[in-house]
Order: C-alpha cells, then structure tokens, then sequence
C-alpha cells in the first residue's frame, strides 16, 4: 500500500512539474498565434510591382552590391563566411567544421573537421549542413538584391493604410521553396520591415525589422540586425571587398 501511494504521489508530482512546464509555453504560443498569424496577402503581377522592387534597389545603391565581389560576416555570433560572389564559392564555419562549398560544381566542395580534410561517409551530410546555412544566412543579409532572381514572383499589394508593399515569391531555388516576404518600404523606397510565410516557421505573417542598415566598403548596403518579435538577430564582422 505505502509502495503504491509513493509512486502515485511521485506521478502526480511528474505530472505538475510538465504542466507547469508545458502550460505556460502553450499559453504564450496561443497568445502569439492568435495575434500574429494571418493569411497570405493576394496581389497583382504586374509592371507596377517591377517598378517598385526596382525603386528598393536603386534605394539600396543596388549597382554597387553587384560589383562586390566578395562578402564576410558571422551570424548570431556562430556561422562564419567569407562568400567570393565573383568565383561563385563560399567558406561556412561553425564550430570544429569548416566547409568549402563550390555552389557551380557541388562535387568539389571540400571539408575540414578541426582543419583536417574530411573525406568520410558523412562528407555530403556535412555539405548539406553548410548549404543550408549558407541559404539562410545569407538571405538575412542579402535578400533584397534577390528580388530578380530566377524563379521569383512579384506582387503589388495594399496595405490597410493603403500603402504599396511588394509581395515576393521564390518559387523555386533555396532550401525552402515557396516562401513568400511582404516588404514595407520608407518614403524613399528603402525596406523597413518584411513579413514572412515560411515553411520553417508555424506562425504565418511575422514580422521582421530591416532598417539596421551599414553603408560597406565597396558600397553595399547591408543590414547588422533584425528585430523578430523578442528576438535579435545579429550580423556582425561584415566586411566587402
């Protein structure tokens, strides 16, 4: 009887601890749903809508973007890259790993496990990793210049203040095709904010800053933060050639 009581009150004492866990996750998650998820805006394809994507890029200096032929930053503090868009390469650091990704001929990419080369059965897994890192990462550094890309859809869209958005589908490409980004725009045509339908991410429409701009030496500009609900996410060490 006292053995059966014991593992009883052991169970119930389990069973508080995970509501008291779980509980209040659940609630916040609730609370964030509720206000933040909302439909995919519909839109037109339309010559206005090139106008507009090509009047963010003219904010954004965008010829000098193109002439950069080389870009380096870290992410959040942990992925670290030195991307040379001209030899269409690109080193991905994170902690003992460092991979040399060779995006025109994928079979050439190397990897290095505490600066030894790695060449084992979980070579292409490693790749695989560094790629998707890569796609994610850049993207919080360089999407605007992405707009023209192959593969993608532009929309014109209203907004509630009757405002032009541009609303961006990357129907192919990436790690997550599909993905759609509804950019804000200042006065003079610069991206404040954009709004996301990912597949990564459970709550559809959230909304992350874009007005944490640096002016670079080659001449780019390229944001150092944005702002996702609570959360901060971090570019440093940024530098162009």
């Amino acid at each position: 009887m006292r053995k059966t009581s014991k593992t009883k009150r052991i169970l119930k004492i389990l069973m508080g601890i995970v509501i008291f866990i779980t509980l209040p996750s659940f609630l916040f998650f609730g609370y964030i749903y509720i206000k933040y998820d909302e439909e995919l805006p519909t839109g037109e394809v339309s010559i206005k809508a090139d106008k507009l994507a090509e009047k963010m890029l003219d904010a954004l200096d965008y010829q000098a973007y193109k002439n950069t032929d080389y870009l380096e930053w870290t992410f959040k503090g942990r992925n670290c890259y030195k991307w040379y868009k001209a030899d269409d390469s690109c080193e991905v650091k994170w902690k003992d790993f460092k991979v040399m990704l060779n995006f025109q001929k994928p079979n050439l990419s190397k990897v290095f496990v505490l600066n030894q080369e790695y060449n084992g059965i979980e070579k292409q897994k490693y790749i695989n990793k560094a790629t998707s890192y890569f796609n994610n990462d850049s993207f919080w550094l360089v999407a605007p210049y992405k707009v023209f890309d192959k593969g993608v859809e532009r929309k014109l869209v209203k907004t509630k203040e009757q405002k032009d958005a541009l609303l961006v589908t990357y129907t192919s490409g990436g790690t997550t095709p599909g993905d759609s980004y509804l950019w804000h725009f200042d006065d003079n045509g610069k991206p404040t904010s954009y709004k996301m339908w990912v597949d990564i991410l459970p709550i559809r429409g959230l909304e992350a800053s874009w007005n944490d701009w640096k002016t670079t030496k080659s001449g780019a500009q390229l944001p150092t933060f944005h702002k996702l609900l609570f959360l901060g996410l971090e570019l440093t060490d940024i530098k162009t050639l």
